[in-house]
């Protein structure tokens, strides 16, 4: 299988959010690459038998980071540990999320917990990281989990899709940035998952729904979209392939262009409309 050129053996992955679901499953395949891994994540205990995947998977290496990824000095001495630990990091992915659900006028801390850990947890990460990745002059990747709730924001959830949102506004500007940096050859990339079965979605579930893909279906998909120099890595699952997902987005950017309601898709005026448009039929 073909690589992102960041991806080699002997080279440094770091994964937040490395010690369970989608993190875990991507980090398994970096391992597999023959990559030394460093797995962050706030879940102590989890930790160790993720590394031990890892060393199973073919890393070359496998170190763990307890670390908060919404504080901002946490982080900074994470990434001063690791460059003293290999050398510096050639993918970073920034993968840690939270999302204990919000409303629009509930509790204050549920918001301020998701904004943190969701926007300046991976904020934190690319000022840590990336500077130096890119002073390396060789080349990187960074990688950001963003979500289709950042893009087409359902109603339910506004703080995580407002954490979402930003993610993909702020990757972009990073992309922008590298491609004319004095080393283009890093780059970054915003994964955009569909229905994964993790336990950030189980929501007390043991199985897996059927329309859900698993983090494995998904951390490769990833991959292979890396290889192809995919900055949105859009992911489909088992009830939503890529054609609906873009109607929904083109809808979604419509309400601005066409001047309709916001979210016109859940509007009782615009949803015929819509399902119309999701059918080819105007």
């Amino acid at each position: 299988m073909a690589h992102h050129p960041a991806i080699q053996p002997g080279g440094t992955a770091l994964v937040t959010g490395g010690a369970s679901g989608i993190g875990h499953a991507a980090a398994g395949l970096l391992a597999s690459a023959g990559m030394n891994i460093v797995l962050v994540d706030t879940d102590r205990d989890r930790l160790g038998p993720a590394a031990e995947a890892m060393r199973a998977a073919g890393a070359a290496d496998v170190a763990t980071r307890p670390t908060d990824m919404s504080d901002r000095g946490a982080v900074e001495t994470m990434a001063a540990e690791v460059t003293d630990a290999f050398g510096g990091v050639d993918v970073l992915m920034l993968n840690a999320g939270i999302q204990p659900g919000s409303a629009m006028f509930g509790p204050f801390d549920r918001w301020r917990a998701t904004i943190d850990v969701n926007f300046y947890g991976i904020l934190h990460g690319i000022q840590a990281f990336v500077p130096a990745m890119v002073a390396r002059n060789t080349p990187g990747a960074v990688i950001a989990t963003g979500s289709k709730q950042g893009i087409t924001t359902p109603p339910g959830d506004p703080a995580y899709n407002v954490s979402k949102s930003a993610v993909k506004t702020m990757t972009e500007a990073l992309a922008h940035e590298l491609r004319n940096s004095e080393n283009p050859a890093v780059t970054a990339h915003l994964l955009i998952p569909g229905f994964v079965f993790t336990g950030l979605t189980a929501r007390g579930r043991s199985d897996k729904p059927d329309g859900a893909w698993t983090s494995a279906q998904t951390a490769q998909f990833m991959m292979e979209r890396l290889a192809e120099g995919d900055f949105y890595i859009l992911c489909p699952d088992n009830d939503v392939d890529r054609a609906l997902d873009e109607k929904r987005m083109a809808w979604a950017m419509g309400d601005i262009i066409e001047n309709r309601p916001p979210l016109s898709r859940w509007h009782p005026d615009h949803a015929d409309a819509f399902s119309r448009f999701v059918a080819g039929e105007s």
